[in-house]
């Protein structure tokens, strides 16, 4: 009985480990706002999907590790 727990068990630590996936969303768009109430949008692919969000509004773009 231990011996099939303890297969199972790596068994599914396995299977999580592999499925494990990059997050494509590595851009957030930094909002500013009157005495800091801003927010932060970190749904973009790419640095120009950003700057385009922040065209005109105001704000800054960062990579999502940095912002965290």
């Amino acid at each position: 009985m231990r011996w099939t727990t303890l297969e199972f068990g790596v068994l599914i630590c396995s299977a999580m480990a592999t499925s494990a996936q990059a997050d494509p969303y590595r851009w957030c768009a930094e909002y500013g706002g009157i005495r800091g109430g801003g927010g932060t949008n970190c749904y973009f692919m790419t640095f120009g999907q950003c700057q385009a969000a922040i065209s005109g509004v105001g704000g800054f773009c960062a990579s999502q590790a940095s912002s965290s």
